[in-house]
């Protein structure tokens, strides 16, 4: 298996990608919040003390994809030109599934701004409510689907 974020001594180094040609690149990523039916109901009805749990979740998502080179030491800074966080809620499960969709003309992928995006959205629920139920969790963080560049377009097999 070859590994192209390490050099040929072993040490970390941010690939090279000025020789690729730019492409349009999308992905979208998702991750999942679980709480109790009654958090759920309060966040819906806008009764969180904190405010408006999701409008502020979706613009912590936005920033987070913009801020990706920041937290992941080896990605590269792109010029990202739409970034969308939606919410799927679901009272059956009592869970908000979060999707965070990017986009951009680039010569690497965005999937790592859609898996943060997400990620952070999630976390921002996770804090926004965390005084009212300590038993929140935050998992199912995956790519759903990408498009651009040499590899094409990956398509989760298990996601409708």
């Amino acid at each position: 298996m070859n590994f192209n974020h390490f050099d040929d001594s072993g040490n970390a180094v941010m690939v090279d990608v000025s020789a690729k040609q730019q492409t349009m690149r999308r992905a979208i990523a998702v991750a999942e919040v679980c709480m109790s039916d009654s958090l759920l109901s309060a966040i819906q009805s806008g009764a969180m003390t904190k405010g408006d749990v999701l409008g502020v979740a979706r613009l912590a998502g936005i920033m987070a994809a913009k801020k990706t080179p920041e937290l992941i030491p080896l990605s590269h800074p792109l010029a990202l030109h739409s970034i969308t966080v939606d919410f799927e809620q679901n009272r059956d499960s009592g869970s908000i599934k979060i999707r965070c969709s990017v986009c951009a003309f680039e010569r690497t992928g965005v999937e790592m701004e859609a898996m943060t995006g997400a990620t952070v959205a999630a976390l921002t629920i996770y804090d926004m409510c965390k005084g009212s139920d300590k038993s929140i969790s935050i998992g199912g963080i995956r790519l759903l689907y990408k498009e651009g560049g040499k590899s094409g377009v990956f398509r989760r097999d298990d996601e409708q």
